[in-house]
């Protein structure tokens, strides 16, 4: 017979967990109506919404991502950034920017599929937001005369504001989690496929009363390789494994979790294989095939009765304080925007353009003066909404005055936000379809902020 520590490892690469005893009866209800449903367009009136955060874990530089080029804004920002960081004015990709008068902005070179989109009126930039536990002056922050989040420039405490939309306190729950919570009821008795993560574990994504489910970017599932009527070795020695009487409770819990993650995979590999293909072509890279999986689980929703769903994307590499800088972040920004964009391309061929918007978030960016290398640990960020529902071709909020001792930065190159992460937060949870009522309980500072909602979500 197998043992657990040979199970274990041939088990490292499994694709699906179900988190909740419920989790397997709900899909058991809905199997029958997976393998029967087949893909339609997007009918009139379809309550559908899916939120797809992409995470830069790391801390992007952003400054180098959103580039202004007005003539005084650009000398500003070449002679801050200096020849280790500055981008040449002439590689970078202009924007047709709709409410800027008087500055003109442009990307990175190696974005060009997010500048299509935004051209186009796809895509838009929220400038200069971070966590903030209520508005905070440039005077007021060297005065500490006003709430400032704590352990402001630590990796995980602000990727942990960011994901929890919580910056004055210990999170429990994330605010993706919190909206699983609030609306899991849209989903009926399917509510255990509201919060899906393509990435593994994340704070984001906890709620009170429910948790993600754990889905394999790959075409491929992690039990592929068992078959309870198998006659090799490995299955024969998980089948008997799981019909062994445990009489250990931690032993029993660990069958039961292993059996239903064994019969979730199955149901979710019949559904996607039951769903018509898209032909949208998306990037060999991590990100884009996690932004593919996404866009085949939304495929299948209206096989398996969803109407609100939370992912979760994310890719590393960000923490970028060397000489290597320009060269790793190219790749990376280029990663950001292929994916992404092959992600909205196949949200118009399934006919969900409007239905899903994909973001981005990041530890923090990074101080725009370089460290002599690269450039370190910052505060407020830039960030990109993208999908048929967002008012795209737009700079959302206030992009920051570029020059020496600016009156957004602190002094020391961070550049305090001018918008919350709460604020960011809620004007995709109200598009998500939470109430004015229930703001207050998502997101429980959201009230110290004159402008809850941003606008750059149209109502559909």
């Amino acid at each position: 017979m197998i043992t657990r520590r040979k199970f274990l490892q041939h088990l490292g690469s499994a694709s699906i967990a179900c988190a909740g005893t419920g989790a397997f009866a709900d899909l058991q209800k809905i199997a029958a109506a997976a393998s029967l449903n087949t893909l339609s367009p997007k009918a009139a009136g379809d309550d559908y919404r899916a939120l797809v955060l992409i995470f830069m874990f790391g801390g992007n530089d952003a400054n180098n991502m959103v580039i202004p080029t007005s003539a005084t804004d650009y000398q500003a920002y070449a002679a801050g950034r200096t020849s280790v960081l500055a981008l040449a004015q002439n590689t970078l990709l202009p924007l047709t920017v709709q409410n800027t008068p008087g500055r003109t902005f442009a990307l990175h070179p190696a974005m060009a599929g997010l500048q299509g989109l935004f051209n186009q009126g796809k895509a838009g930039i929220l400038a200069n937001a971070g966590p903030l536990a209520a508005p905070l002056t440039k005077a007021q922050y060297r005065a500490r005369s006003a709430p400032i989040p704590p352990d402001l420039f630590s990796h995980s405490d602000q990727q942990a504001q960011w994901q929890s939309s919580i910056s004055d306190g210990a999170p429990r729950t994330g605010w993706g989690g919190r909206l699983g919570d609030l609306l899991k009821a849209a989903n009926g008795t399917n509510s255990s496929s509201t919060l899906i993560s393509v990435n593994g574990n994340n704070l984001f994504e906890v709620g009170a009363t429910m948790s993600s489910f754990k889905v394999s970017p790959g075409n491929h599932f992690g039990f592929d390789f068992y078959n309870a009527t198998g006659t090799d070795p490995l299955s024969q020695g998980i089948t008997a494994m799981l019909a062994s009487n445990q009489a250990n409770l931690f032993d029993k819990a660990w069958n039961d979790v292993i059996a239903r993650a064994i019969d979730n995979q199955r149901i979710l590999s019949n559904a996607l294989s039951a769903a018509t293909p898209f032909t949208t072509v998306f990037p060999t890279t991590g990100l884009g095939q996690q932004l593919q999986m996404v866009a085949r689980l939304i495929s299948i929703r209206q096989a398996l009765g969803l109407k609100r769903q939370v992912f979760f994307a994310s890719i590393g590499g960000f923490d970028t304080h060397g000489v290597d800088q320009l060269q790793d972040q190219t790749g990376l920004l280029g990663t950001v925007s292929a994916a992404m964009t092959a992600f909205y391309n196949a949200t118009v061929e399934l006919g969900v353009a409007e239905l899903a918007t994909a973001f981005t978030a990041s530890d923090f960016n990074r101080t725009f003066r370089s460290n002599g290398q690269g450039s370190d640990h910052a505060w407020g960020s830039h960030h990109f909404i993208a999908g048929g529902a967002v008012d795209g071709g737009k700079i959302h909020g206030q992009f920051p005055i570029i020059g020496a001792d600016g009156p957004d930065d602190d002094g020391g190159g961070h550049f305090i936000p001018t918008t919350s992460v709460d604020q960011y937060s809620a004007t995709l949870a109200k598009w998500f379809g939470v109430s004015i009522t229930d703001m207050p309980t998502m997101f429980t500072n959201l009230g110290r902020f004159a402008t809850p909602d941003l606008g750059f979500m149209k109502a559909i």
